[in-house]
């Protein structure tokens, strides 16, 4: 099993560790609640050093992403802004989520999940034929995700003045080299906060720095549970290879314009358009007692759905969940929790973001 470079850091933080797509990672530090917590009120730091980072060089580098992604990279002319995107099969399916960062017109760095690291690299590679380009995995480096309401403060009070002006000047959802250093305003607990990505040699120096600076080291369990709050797809969940981003509530991440760009999956999921798109991906509020987990029946009016993702939501006091239904369900619906039909209401698939409640109570 592998280990980030922080593994001793976790382990004297009393943290429990559990295996994580082949990475030895801690899942809590004692609460999972008090952390989850401290994220929505305060500043936390997680070690999100297993997921996968590539640097694409070369003058090929754009018309490559454009075909490879079902956003369009063109849409990047300011070097640092990063953009979300689907990487498809043939077919439509969801091979991985991804953040691509503009550096220039022959320079990206891509950001894809641990999970489906040896598929995804797999399948660049296969795609790079007649392309000038390189991809560089980023092995050499650590990264790690700050996020909160004081998390933007906490960063930039460890970084020298003329950094922290750099960082501070960061607009939502852009990068930028910082010395060897990148600090991207990204993230996936719906928060504010920095994502760093830094050499392996520096990772330790700088979590104790933001420790001492007042943020609390926060593990995978808070990050799934505050991930959704946020209604942020998790890969292998909430859609995979054989679902579609226009059934997993992605569409917005599709850039149709312009016509000639035929990128990787758009004639599947130009005919998917055409015959009708039957189901999607939305947001459910228990109404009764019980937790919502992945892989519930939702009884619908138009027939029946399932559960993709669900937790007890902390900041809300209620179990809710992602779910896939039939498009023309309306408002309402029931889960089956163990054989029983509990009401839930159907809402827009975001539930938290900065700390408050985005659904009606």
């Amino acid at each position: 099993m592998q280990q980030t470079a922080l593994h001793q850091r976790h382990l004297q933080a009393g943290a429990r560790m559990v295996d994580f797509a082949g990475w030895n990672m801690p899942i809590h530090y004692g609460s999972q609640l008090n952390e989850h917590k401290q994220v929505r009120s305060d500043a936390g730091l997680f070690d999100v050093s297993h997921m996968v980072i590539v640097d694409i060089h070369g003058p090929g580098a754009k018309s490559w992403l454009q075909q490879l992604l079902a956003n369009d990279v063109a849409r990047l002319t300011t070097p640092g802004k990063a953009l979300y995107s689907c990487m498809l099969n043939p077919e439509g399916g969801v091979i991985d989520d991804l953040i691509v960062y503009y550096r220039t017109d022959t320079c990206y760095r891509m950001v894809v999940n641990a999970a489906t690291r040896q598929q995804d690299l797999d399948w660049m590679q296969q795609q790079v034929a007649g392309f000038d380009l390189t991809l560089t995995e980023r092995t050499d480096l650590s990264m790690l995700a700050v996020q909160g309401p004081n998390a933007r403060a906490r960063v930039l009070s460890i970084l020298p003045p003329d950094q922290a002006a750099t960082a501070a000047s960061l607009q939502p959802f852009f990068g930028a080299g910082i010395g060897d250093w990148f600090i991207a305003s990204t993230g996936y607990t719906g928060e504010d906060g920095f994502e760093i990505m830094l050499p392996h040699a520096e990772a330790q120096k700088a979590w104790d720095a933001l420790l001492a600076a007042g943020v609390a080291p926060i593990g995978l369990g808070a990050r799934d549970t505050l991930r959704l709050e946020a209604g942020m797809n998790l890969y292998g969940h909430d859609m995979d290879q054989t679902t579609s981003p226009l059934v997993s509530g992605l569409a917005w991440t599709i850039a149709f314009e312009p016509e000639a760009r035929d990128f990787i999956g758009r004639s599947a999921l130009e005919a998917e358009k055409a015959a009708g798109v039957k189901q999607r991906l939305v947001g459910l509020v228990l109404e009764g007692k019980g937790v919502l987990r992945s892989h519930m029946r939702v009884v619908c009016s138009h027939g029946e759905g399932e559960t993709t993702s669900g937790t007890f939501s902390p900041t809300l006091g209620k179990a809710i969940a992602l779910a896939r239904i039939p498009v023309a369900s309306g408002d309402g619906c029931e889960v089956d929790i163990r054989g029983k039909l509990v009401p839930a209401r159907i809402v827009r698939p975001c539930f938290v973001r900065h700390g408050k409640a985005v659904v009606a109570l």
